[in-house]
């Protein structure tokens, strides 16, 4: 595996380990929705606490789903769509992969099958 593709599936991984969290889903949308938000906005909008909230967007952060500026003592964050769309382009590749290889296999079972007839 090369450096870049085992870069991308490290990029992926993060990605994917960050949005298996259903809190990290929400927030995501609701950031999506608003555009930028701070977390005690966020926090006022889901049934968890501001500091959980500041957890969860530091996770995000790290999988480069959202990031952080600070407007005067505030820090507002919004949703950085690049890492998702890597991760879906890296989803898309793999499925298309397997659309291939089980084309493949249905071809040569269909050949199989019209030769024993």
């Amino acid at each position: 595996m090369t450096d870049e593709r085992g870069g991308a599936v490290e990029a992926a991984d993060s990605v994917l380990v960050a949005l298996a969290d259903p809190t990290r889903r929400q927030l995501l949308d609701l950031l999506a929705a608003q555009g930028e938000a701070t977390a005690t906005t966020l926090a006022g909008r889901l049934p968890v606490s501001r500091q959980a909230v500041v957890k969860h967007l530091v996770v995000l952060d790290a999988a480069g789903l959202v990031s952080g500026s600070r407007v005067g003592r505030e820090v507002r964050y919004a949703v950085r769509p690049a890492a998702l769309d890597a991760t879906a382009r890296w989803m898309a590749a793999l499925a298309a992969d397997w659309d291939r290889r089980l084309a493949s296999i249905k071809r040569v079972a269909e050949e199989a099958e019209g030769d024993s007839r």
